[in-house]
């Protein structure tokens, strides 16, 4: 007898072939049976029956690029991606991490994965629990934690610098044959008890709560090369790498990046995987990266499905931060705010008033109403015409943008929030955002669940694919719907040599969605204060996931959790 037996669901297998209606059977946690409707044989008898008539079977999703090394260790579900039909995550991504860690480091690695990943250092203070200095007994660490999802991580060079080289490691000093000899050895030792892979950070835009670059920043390639040893001896792992000039903070960087990562990726006969994204300055750059990239087949561009940027509203980010009048009420619960604003008098001290010291991100908001976006409340549009802008608004409406924007931020008692596309939107729609997705070589990632949690929310990608990429773009052509859950499924365990999963096939894991596809999609993000010591972060939740199963228990159903956490600890990918 199955344990489960879905019946009737539509079935996108996640190997990109057409979708079928068929059976799927589930027993010890693997799907041994997909029985096709047209054929003559049926599952037999099960524990459980779920009619899907009507509904999409999908595999689960594996997200490759997330950062909740801290909200692994109190946080049994992971949210926002365990909403969002995700039932694999990869941690220790952009070179920062927990471990290795000796006890008079880690507040220093709260301070660079604050500075790095915007997560409040005082919540990881509080919420870690240190069980561990070495990176197998952090490892040991989470396989304690139960979780509603499977977690993987990477060695990540910051904590492994400063581990290994102290002081010297953590200011970006050079690092001695011995120290590479170490650091390999200390990689190596993380892999064989269960690492997926080691991770780096090469971008300016990534810096500790005190400033310093991330440590790795400037590693010569005798210590990157060296490391990546570590791996092609083991013949396991895959090498993330957050490149200079992923960010836009130096143009000619990106190239000289891709023709290191290529070498690296020949010697080491490993995959190395590297953040991709559309930078205004040069806005075409993305296309000749992509075309290096497919020199080298082990050579993998890591993309996203939508703008990066900023979440602009009252309780996140916004543009009028800075100002003295709005500071004296800075503090006040939410609704008190708005209602002190919408008093035209402080609204007229407010506009009409110069910061006394300028907030770099508040004058950015109040620079760029041309880009500033209002999200609707459901199934918030990331593809937004230039035309719906705030600036484009104010202008239809004979306004000055601010005077617009301060109105807007007050709609939904003050919950209203903006989208401010810093890069990946330079033409102002997603049209290299596809050609991107179509790349062979290339992989869904960059959703960072858990981190930048005041002013980004990336980790709901997954249903921003099936709903704007498969379903309702409208502004340039779609992507098939197969292709997007292989993107999100296949391709993304593959590549961390997760072959147990990622598609719908005898023995493979049981990890399954049922989606809705007519209903599904997110609903806006919105800021909560449920970290540890009160601290805040943006979360978005979906609609349409019907169910999602994790080693063929249901773990959530029509997006409430069920109560269960079948989620593990993945040790080491083939």
């Amino acid at each position: 007898m199955h344990d489960l037996v879905i019946r009737g669901g539509t079935v996108v297998d996640g190997t990109g072939a057409p979708p079928y209606t068929a059976d799927v059977a589930v027993t010890d946690g693997r799907i041994t049976e997909v029985a096709r409707q047209n054929g003559a044989d049926r599952p037999g008898r099960a524990r459980r029956t779920v009619e899907a008539d009507g509904l999409l079977l999908t595999p689960g999703f594996v997200d490759l690029h997330t950062h909740y090394d801290g909200q692994a260790t109190w946080d049994p579900l992971l949210g926002p991606s365990c909403w969002h039909g995700v039932t694999t995550v990869v941690m220790g991504n952009c070179g920062v991490g927990f471990a290795p860690a000796r006890p008079d480091r880690r507040e220093w690695l709260i301070g660079l994965m604050e500075g790095v990943e915007d997560i409040p250092g005082t919540a990881l203070s509080e919420g870690i629990a240190w069980e561990w200095e070495s990176f197998p007994e952090f490892l040991d660490a989470l396989e304690r934690h139960p979780h509603v999802l499977d977690i993987g991580t990477q060695v990540p060079h910051g904590a492994l610098r400063a581990y290994v080289m102290g002081e010297r490691g953590a200011r970006n000093e050079p690092a001695s044959p011995d120290d590479v000899a170490r650091m390999k050895q200390l990689v190596k030792e993380g892999i064989e008890a269960g690492a997926l892979g080691f991770s780096t950070s090469r971008t300016l835009a990534h810096k500790a709560i005190d400033g310093e670059p991330v440590p790795g920043t400037f590693a010569a390639e005798d210590e990157l090369f060296g490391i990546g040893e570590a791996l092609r001896e083991l013949g396991r792992g895959v090498y993330e790498i957050a490149p200079a000039g992923a960010a836009g903070e130096d143009v000619n960087a990106p190239m000289k990046e891709v023709a290191w990562m290529s070498r690296l990726a020949e010697a080491i006969d490993r995959p190395v995987t590297f953040a991709l994204l559309q930078i205004d300055s040069v806005p075409d750059l993305w296309r000749e990266l992509l075309r290096e990239s497919a020199k080298v087949p082990r050579l993998h561009p890591q993309v996203a499905c939508r703008p990066f940027g900023m979440l602009i509203g009252l309780e996140a980010l916004h543009a009028f931060a800075d100002h003295p009048s709005y500071q004296e009420i800075s503090t006040l619960p939410r609704h008190e705010r708005v209602h002190h604003m919408r008093d035209p008098q402080v609204k007229h001290r407010i506009l009409n008033e110069v910061p006394q010291e300028e907030d770099m991100l508040a004058a950015l908001c109040r620079g760029f109403t041309d880009r500033l976006y209002p999200l609707n409340p459901e199934n918030p549009d990331y593809e937004p015409h230039p035309n719906t802008s705030v600036k484009a608004q104010a202008e239809r409406q004979g306004r000055e943008p601010l005077d617009l924007l301060y109105d807007l931020m007050m709609e939904d008692d003050g919950q209203a929030i903006f989208l401010l596309p810093i890069l990946n939107y330079a033409n102002g729609d997603l049209d290299p955002q596809r050609e991107m997705l179509l790349h062979p070589q290339a992989v869904l990632g960059l959703g960072d669940g858990g981190a930048h949690c005041g002013f980004i929310c990336d980790a709901s990608m997954p249903t921003t694919m099936l709903s704007h990429w498969a379903r309702d773009r409208s502004r340039g052509a779609r992507l098939p719907l197969e292709h997007v859950v292989k993107l999100m499924s296949r391709d993304t365990a593959r590549l961390y040599g997760l072959h147990d999963r990622g598609t719908i096939s005898p023995g493979m894991k049981a990890d399954l969605n049922l989606i809705d596809f007519e209903r599904v999609g997110n609903y806006r993000p919105r800021m909560v204060h449920d970290l540890p010591a009160g601290g805040r972060r943006l979360i978005q939740r979906a609609d349409g996931y019907v169910a999602t199963f994790v080693g063929g228990i249901q773990t959530f159903s029509h997006g409430e959790h069920t109560g269960v956490l079948p989620g593990r600890l993945i040790r080491g990918g083939a």
